[in-house]
Order: C-alpha cells, then structure tokens, then sequence
C-alpha cells in the first residue's frame, strides 16, 4: 500500500443498474469508518446492456489511488473486455481481475480494502466468497 492509499474497487457489469445496486450494498456493508474508492462500470456508453471499454477505464482510473484496483466481473464479455484492457496496459498500475462471486465478492473486497488491506488480501477476500455456503 502506498502512503495509507486505499486499493480501490471496480464492479463490472452487463446492467448498470445491478453494478451500482451492488455498489450501493458494498458500501452499505462495509460502512463504519472510511470506505474504500469503488466505482461502476454498468452497460455500454448508450445506456444499454453490455460492457464498454471506455467505462471500466474510466472507473479504474476513478478509484486509482496508487495501492491498487481491484476489478469484479459479472460475466462473458466483461471478463474478455478486462482481459483485453490488462493485457494492452490499459488500466492503471496494479490493476487485477479478481476471480470472485459478483455480489459476495464486492462486499469482501470493499469491506477488506477499507479496512486498508493491500490489493493482494483484498483479491483473496473476495475469491473467498466462493467459499460461503447458505445450506
């Protein structure tokens, strides 16, 4: 982590609405003292469904602190469009696709990246949240 910076999460999603839903819920959870930069990159720049380049950039470039982003996906092409922004060095530094539950795993990552976990706990937080049984 970098001077006290918090790692800042990105919830990537097909539907605007779910992505800043579960924002809404994320920060609502993990509220009690300073919460971490998250940011929503829902649905393609016209508004529809679909995932847009331009916007998880923009996200990622939002919650950019200098400890790290953090970026959770939803599914198919929001995944392949993460990929492809890493591999062009497209996002910032220390930007890290989490293998993660959508909804589980951003409550995880932001409840650990405001509590000041550096990006590699805060990856592992959320990629945990596999792990959570309800039966």
């Amino acid at each position: 982590m970098t001077d006290g910076a918090l790692v800042g999460v990105v919830l990537v999603s097909h539907s605007a609405a779910v992505a800043e839903s579960v924002a809404e819920l994320a920060r609502g959870l993990a509220a009690g003292g300073a919460v971490a930069p998250v940011a929503t990159a829902g649905g393609t720049s016209a508004g529809g469904l679909g995932t847009s380049a331009e916007l998880i950039v923009a996200a990622a470039r939002e919650v950019d602190r200098g400890a790290g982003v953090a970026l959770l996906v939803d599914l198919g092409s929001s995944v392949l469009t993460v990929k492809s922004l890493l591999l062009e060095d497209e996002l910032p530094p220390d930007s890290v696709l989490v293998d993660a539950p959508f909804v589980e795993g951003a409550v995880a990552a932001l409840v650990a990246a405001s509590a000041g976990a550096p990006l590699t706990r805060v990856a592992e937080a959320a990629t945990e949240a596999y792990a959570y049984r309800k039966v």
